[in-house]
């Protein structure tokens, strides 16, 4: 038969095409109504935990006595070590692997169970369920593009590509690496992204007060308190300006595949500024706007739809970037009184963007104009040396939740790849 396109060093062997009621036990838990719950006692698996399990996530957990477990399992058995639950409701066809022999129990029905009794490597089990050719199969079975339950028939019927137990056991162990490292980058960018949140909380003053909670060193001065506005008429900001080109706003036809990148609040997200891919229009088309030409080292604030995604526009290859009504700009004239990076920093914090969210929300839809954002509130720190300490602190926190993400990302494309080309 067919063997996968990418296999380990030393196996030639043939894979078996084989059907899952054909090589092992399949079984469902005896029924359990929801009033014979507990607050605590034996875990008791649904759908929804086995989801839990695979995101990363929190729910509630449900639980049985330890004698009704014991009376349940008089009937249907215990899980084991290596057992695989399955989900048959809700979203379906996701696997996970039982850790041990702890005493769990399940949810007939909603988890298909799956004995393994040492036939097979539990992970190479467990990822076969997310490999194209099980999720095509998936597919194949239903009639209306989903499937709503995925039952012990279905499962006992679904076909699946076996290699010899040492093959498997490198192809599961491979992708459990592979997991391992995914979850230790997402972990590593999820607990930097709440420590950066945690930051932005204490090292700007809040509620009025002079001086932040958490401070650098050397630095005793109280700080200010402004408008945006004044900040403009002293020659610190150029007077901000959005992308609002009224009837001459570019239509969806004169989009081009290059040319002067045309922003929109959509393509700015966590700091950074989309342009490649976002839509262009040619250069010739831009010279006919009046207003909204960002250039790289602006700061750009979203005031529209999308409410307070903040950026520094940089890495653009043009002149300039050409503003959608979505999104303002914010350019420094005097950089001895104001930090671009603390600008940007600034308007993460928690009192600056809960002042824009509130004046956007007193709108007809989300919206703060160019006038009102001006009202908006800025508190320096009197020093520019404690501007750019903040800044830099912020930026560097940003750099590594990217470097985290993108090494995550990289793995998650990476393992898509292999799913595609270890399992048949």
């Amino acid at each position: 038969m067919e063997n996968p396109k990418i296999r380990f060093k030393g196996f030639t062997k043939d894979w078996e095409q084989r059907r899952f009621g054909e090589i092992t036990e399949l079984k469902s838990a005896s029924r359990v109504h929801k009033d014979e719950w507990t607050s605590n006692g034996v875990p008791f698996y649904r759908s929804s935990d086995v989801m839990t399990a695979i995101n990363g996530t929190e729910n509630e957990k449900a639980f049985i006595s330890e004698e009704l477990y014991e009376k349940l399992s008089k009937v249907s058995g215990k899980l084991e070590e290596g057992d695989i639950l399955v989900t048959g409701g809700g979203s379906v066809g996701n696997p996970y692997i039982v850790p041990d022999n702890k005493p769990l129990y399940t949810k007939d029905a909603d988890l298909l169970w799956i004995k393994n009794k040492g036939k097979f490597h539990p992970y190479f089990l467990y990822e076969f369920f997310f490999s194209p050719t099980f999720r095509n199969y998936l597919g194949s079975i239903s009639h209306v593009g989903t499937i709503a339950h995925y039952t012990i028939t279905q499962l006992s019927d679904t076909p699946i590509g076996l290699p010899i137990f040492e093959e498997q056991k490198e192809v599961g162990e491979y992708f459990q690496s592979l997991d391992h490292l995914i979850t230790l980058h997402q972990r590593k960018c999820d607990q930097t992204k709440n420590l950066k949140k945690y930051m932005l909380q204490k090292m700007f003053p809040q509620n009025g007060a002079k001086v932040p909670e958490i401070r650098f060193d050397g630095y005793t001065y109280d700080w200010e308190q402004r408008k945006l506005g004044e900040l403009v008429k002293e020659g610190i900001l150029e007077a901000p300006l959005d992308g609002n080109h009224g009837e001459k706003h570019p239509t969806s036809d004169e989009y081009v595949d290059s040319g002067i990148p045309f922003l929109m609040a959509s393509d700015i997200h966590n700091g950074e500024v989309n342009i490649y891919s976002c839509k262009y229009i040619t250069k010739e088309r831009a010279e006919r706007l009046d207003k909204g030409f960002a250039r790289n080292g602006d700061v750009l604030l979203t005031h529209k739809a999308t409410i307070g995604e903040t950026a520094i526009l940089s890495n653009l290859m043009t002149e300039y970037a050409m503003l959608t009504p979505q999104v303002t700009y914010y350019r420094i004239k005097n950089e001895e009184r104001l930090n671009r990076e603390y600008l940007y920093s600034f308007f993460n914090s928690l009192d600056f963007q809960t002042e824009l969210k509130t004046k956007a929300a007193q709108s007809t839809r989300p919206y703060i104009g160019i006038t009102a954002q001006q009202n908006l509130k800025i508190i320096l720190p009197a020093e520019i040396d404690e501007q750019i300490r903040i800044g830099l602190y912020f930026r560097n926190l940003d750099h590594l939740i990217t470097l985290h993400q993108r090494k995550c990302d990289e793995l998650k494309k990476m393992k898509k790849y292999m799913l595609q080309n270890m399992f048949i």
